[in-house]
């Protein structure tokens, strides 16, 4: 559908996005009675717990950490893991329940000043213009895989973690997963348990145990004040990028251990750094990153005896397995592709952003965003959902909600002290462009 008239594609505030920070500030706009719409570019919200997730994909933190607004868990199994399935169709429900203005297959393509309303937007769509701007495509936008991965052979399927499904979907041959965050271990895991051969380029990334001296370590951070630790107290700035911590999402004494991985029979390198005639080429860093896994768990078991003797807490004491297997392995320098069998590359390389639509000066060396809790030197611009925005949970369905609501109060103080009325008062004022679109269903 194509809004042609210049009064509907003129609107107070435009949300780019309609992933769980796009819907959450959605959410706020409409209790405060703001006539807004959120364009997305995929045919249904929040769509990559569905489109870039792999079958047996579960919540990595417990379901009584979903605080999404108007959304908070309240079911009978808060300790578990909640399926990708589950988490898209709550965000469907979402929608419905809020008559949130979406409208889908609509994807941004520029942001630049407007003299008359504030932003011109160019989408798919057509043109919109909007006081009011707040992107919310979130980090994760773009599969970020190394320039060097067009050097190996043809033969060899490649696909990013946001692609792979199942082991079913690979050959029967010896399969490389390049990264060991989260994603990583998680997909090495299961294409190991399917039986066939796998190789596993390890990184600096650190390692959690499921649940420690009686809780589970989402609850562990909030106790400690980690999840709400504010960006301002990183040692480094590009520290908000790092790895996930690998961990499991299951409560059955599963867990996710590089010793494991070696002692059940995967193969763990250092680094990939170049393929040269069909042979990896590997940093010897492997004993290192073992380390950095190791060395985290334990700080982070240390923070939380500390935590529990300061305070007094009634735990039961728990010894940890310090397992060291993986030292054994030896440093290799190369691995021959074909020699090893090697038939499919997964890249869990994580992924990078790119806001270069945004044609305002307000990113940093990094292409970040600057801004104070998505606030930007920019009036009326926005930014909501990105790791690190304000907290370590800001990207997070424990915490989302949070930054959303601060820009949704900062935009309406903005509007009042420019004069515009704030419709607090009426929660059901729906815009001319919301009934072009349709409303929550585009």
């Amino acid at each position: 559908m194509t809004v042609s008239s210049k009064s509907a594609n003129t609107i107070d505030t435009l949300v780019v996005g309609a992933g769980q920070a796009g819907l959450a500030t959605s959410y706020h706009l409409r209790q405060r009675g703001v006539e807004h719409l959120v364009i997305e570019s995929a045919s249904r919200p929040a769509h990559r717990w569905m489109d870039h997730r792999w079958d047996s994909f579960t919540l990595v933190t417990p379901n009584w950490t979903i605080r999404i607004p108007g959304a908070e868990y309240d079911g009978d199994d808060p300790d578990g893991f909640m399926p990708r399935l589950e988490v898209a169709a709550r965000f469907q429900e979402y929608v419905q329940k809020y008559r949130l203005p979406v409208r889908y297959n609509t994807r941004a393509v520029s942001v630049r000043a407007d003299p008359g309303t504030g932003f011109e937007i160019g989408t798919s769509a057509g043109v919109f213009r909007a006081k009011h701007l707040v992107m919310a495509t979130g980090l994760f936008q773009v599969p970020r895989i190394p320039s060097f991965a067009g050097r190996i052979a043809p033969r060899v399927r490649q696909l990013h973690s946001s692609e792979y499904r199942n082991p079913g979907m690979l050959g029967r041959g010896a399969v490389l997963v390049v990264g060991s965050s989260q994603s990583g271990c998680q997909i090495a895991d299961e294409i190991h348990g399917s039986g066939r051969q796998v190789f596993l380029c390890v990184g600096k990334s650190g390692r959690a145990p499921r649940r420690y001296r009686g809780k589970d370590s989402s609850e562990w951070l909030d106790l400690l004040g980690l999840s709400d630790q504010t960006v301002d107290r990183l040692p480094s700035p590009r520290l908000k990028f790092a790895g996930s911590p690998h961990i499991v999402g299951r409560s059955d004494g599963t867990k996710i251990n590089l010793h494991r991985f070696h002692r059940d029979g995967m193969t763990l390198l250092g680094r990939l750094t170049d393929v040269s005639n069909n042979t990896l080429r590997l940093a010897p860093d492997l004993h290192r990153n073992l380390a950095i896994a190791d060395d985290f768990e334990k700080a982070f078991l240390q923070r939380i005896d500390d935590y529990i003797e300061s305070h007094r807490l009634a735990c039961e004491p728990e010894v940890v397995p310090q397992w060291r297997d993986a030292y054994a392995c030896e440093l290799l320098a190369d691995l021959d592709i074909d020699r090893h069998g090697i038939e499919t590359v997964v890249w869990a390389t994580g992924y990078r952003f790119d806001f270069s639509l945004v044609e305002f000066p307000i990113f940093d060396e990094d292409g970040y965003p600057i801004q104070k809790r998505g606030v930007t030197e920019q009036p009326g611009l926005y930014f909501v959902g990105l790791p690190w925005l304000y907290k370590q949970r800001s990207g997070l369905l424990s915490g989302v909600g949070d930054d959303a609501a601060h820009v949704v109060s900062h935009l309406l103080a903005l509007a009042s002290s420019a004069g515009i009325r704030d419709r607090h008062s009426d929660s059901r004022c729906v815009s001319s462009i919301e009934r072009a679109c349709g409303g929550q269903d585009g």
